[in-house]
């Protein structure tokens, strides 16, 4: 291996090194209350590394919130390519969101609100994985797991609405999160779901 090819993993490895360890950060403290400063010294490099990597904060997040999304959709591609039912990927799908906050301050939303150019990325993303949501919900019916009377065009705008809606009322703040999660999200989803549906969520719950 060349010394400009052990420079360059070098350098990746240590940028996919900063990513996690201000993600950890941010969703812990709120991204506010984390500097720069802190990254570097948490990570024992110096200031002048980390900004010839990552010239702000912003750019901080946006890549360590674009990286966290793509490996959960990655994760989720994994799951349908082994052939998991919509009942097991969901079950999945939701332990895993319940673990994120658990880990994660409502700081962190707070915040998140300020960097519209990460909002706008989340958006996108939100508008890209549509169609692929809905083909699952129509796998499900297939499967006989959700119900066949429904428009599956609708459901995931009734999805996207609970979230709108958990934000712009600021629910993390009045409830514990993990909460409103079962509450809304996972009731919602129970909904569309035939009796076997039902029976093998709660069963794997």
């Amino acid at each position: 291996m060349s010394e400009n090819s052990i420079l360059t993993t070098h350098r990746q490895q240590l940028r996919e090194r900063i990513l996690k360890t201000a993600m950890q950060a941010f969703t812990a403290q709120g991204i506010r209350a984390v500097k720069m400063d802190d990254i570097a010294r948490q990570l024992g490099i110096s200031k002048r590394t980390l900004y010839e990597l990552y010239e702000n904060k912003e750019m901080v997040l946006y890549e360590g919130v674009r990286t966290f999304h793509s490996n959960r959709e990655q994760r989720m591609v994994e799951l349908v390519q082994r052939g998991k039912s919509v009942i097991d990927i969901v079950l999945v799908a939701y332990r895993q969101r319940l673990e994120e906050l658990r880990g994660t301050s409502p700081l962190f939303y707070d915040d998140l609100k300020k960097y519209p150019r990460v909002l706008k990325m989340l958006e996108e993303n939100k508008k890209r994985n549509y169609q692929r949501f809905v083909d699952f919900l129509h796998r499900g019916v297939e499967e006989g797991y959700f119900r066949g009377d429904l428009d599956y065009d609708i459901v995931p705008l009734m999805f996207d609405a609970i979230g709108r809606y958990i934000m712009l009322r600021e629910l993390y703040r009045q409830f514990d999160l993990e909460q409103v999660f079962k509450s809304l999200v996972f009731t919602s989803l129970r909904g569309i779901c035939t009796a076997m549906g039902a029976k093998a969520l709660d069963k794997g719950l």
